[in-house]
């Protein structure tokens, strides 16, 4: 037996279903109108929820909106009168479990609900057996429900206990560092070092030395000999994010490490073993790298072993109420707080694209949690509405700078040299105010 909310507007048939569902054992409340049920239904005390589609200002369409966006386990059971199955359809379509066309039998009636109960059982199965999947396989961190992440945790399990070099591409905050790690923590490897190391932050001398070591008076400043990040990874996994930040030169010398599976110490000749297994990570296209020779071929094959494609948010908005409820949870514990969202704001996040991507979603639900004053987030906090056009200080300057440029070049034949005299500024800064704001 199950718990069910009922929502009509028409007393009656409202009462009636109540009364057969009670008969058949169920525990059951009603709710009078759209409003009253959706408040009601979002509460997650609900097994079923069956409602009218046609009441009065909040229609069935609505109330499932707001229940499936509260409790995606909930399942929704439609009411349909004779010729509106087309709306019915399109319920079906954002999320509920079915529909039943009035009138109805009773018998009707209960093969529905108990077909709405063994899918709600069966989907909490589903839902326990993911949470112990991922706590098994140390995933807690990669959250979504998405195909392609779903489509990412099969391939993390088959590589994983494998020694295969790994490449993980994707746009800056979609996640790759999550993956690598989900990769090593699944691996023989786990129980030594993971070594992570941002090629973009070091310059490449020092990142040489960084990872392979140097000998004592090998360059200004060597004072003692050092050990490289490669000998500290001995034995685990080493993350090399943005690797498409190296240089060709390095590129070669980190080819023979992975090749050979040794290194140098700057200043030194002799070849020390290292046993690690590599994964690298990029935002930039390594293939178009590659025919612009700013990347090595060999290295580019080397890495491309067992490759991972991270999404950015934009492809997988699915995933975003997933991730707004985890974000919530870390920073609620984390501060001490009980912060949740207001009515619009989750739809304000779907519409919003994320550049950023969940680094940028993350960053917003902890700055709105912390700022949160009575622990209702509101859309503007989260995601302040964008600036109308024109009416920022910045736009006003660019239209100002780029009449005074455009007039000038005008009144000298295009000559930047003579424009840039009268601007009263240098021909290299007038270039880059051309560059800057477009103007040919």
């Amino acid at each position: 037996m199950g718990r069910i909310l009922v929502i009509d507007d028409q007393r009656n048939m409202r009462t009636t279903l109540a009364l057969m569902l009670r008969g058949a054992g169920h525990e059951v409340d009603e709710a009078a109108n759209g409003k009253e049920g959706r408040e009601s239904g979002a509460t997650g005390a609900y097994d079923i929820v069956i409602t009218d589609l046609r009441m009065g200002e909040c229609d069935g369409i609505e109330v499932l909106r707001a229940i499936k966006e509260a409790q995606p386990m909930t399942e929704v059971i439609v009411m349909t009168a004779y010729g509106t199955i087309e709306s019915a359809v399109e319920a079906m379509r954002m999320g509920a479990f079915d529909y039943i066309q009035k009138p109805f039998t009773e018998q009707e009636l209960a093969l529905k609900v108990s077909r709405a109960l063994e899918s709600r059982r069966l989907n909490g199965q589903v839902q326990l057996f993911a949470q112990e999947f991922k706590e098994r396989y140390h995933l807690e961190n990669v959250v979504g429900r998405s195909q392609a992440i779903r489509d990412i945790l099969t391939r993390v399990i088959k590589i994983a206990p494998t020694d295969a070099t790994v490449l993980i591409t994707g746009e800056s905050g979609t996640g790759k560092e999550l993956v690598a790690r989900a990769v090593h923590a699944n691996s023989r490897r786990a129980h030594r070092p993971f070594v992570t190391v941002n090629c973009a932050a070091i310059s490449e001398t020092l990142l040489e030395s960084e990872l392979f070591g140097h000998a004592r008076g090998a360059f200004t400043g060597a004072v003692t000999a050092r050990k490289g990040l490669f000998e500290e990874a001995d034995g685990g996994t080493f993350f090399l994010d943005e690797i498409a930040e190296t240089t060709p030169a390095f590129q070669a010398k980190l080819l023979r490490a992975i090749q050979e599976g040794e290194i140098r110490h700057i200043g030194e000749n002799r070849s020390v073993k290292v046993d690690i297994r590599i994964i690298a990570a990029t935002n930039v296209d390594l293939a178009h790298a590659v025919e612009e020779r700013r990347f090595r071929k060999d290295l580019y094959y080397r890495l491309n072993v067992a490759r991972f494609r991270i999404p950015p948010l934009r492809e997988r908005k699915e995933d975003i109420p997933l991730l707004v409820e985890h974000f919530l949870a870390k920073y609620n514990r984390k501060m001490n707080t009980r912060a949740r969202l207001g009515e619009g704001v989750m739809e304000r996040l779907l519409a919003y694209e994320f550049p950023g991507n969940v680094r940028e979603l993350e960053n917003m639900v902890e700055q709105s949690v912390a700022l949160s004053t009575n622990g209702i987030i509101q859309a503007d906090d989260i995601l302040p509405r964008p600036p109308r056009p024109g009416r920022t200080l910045a736009n006003i300057v660019d239209e100002a700078e780029r009449a005074a440029v455009e007039a000038a070049l005008r009144a000298h034949n295009g000559s930047r040299e003579r424009a840039a005299e009268e601007l009263d500024i240098s021909p290299t800064t007038l270039w880059r105010k051309m560059t800057r704001l477009g103007i040919t």
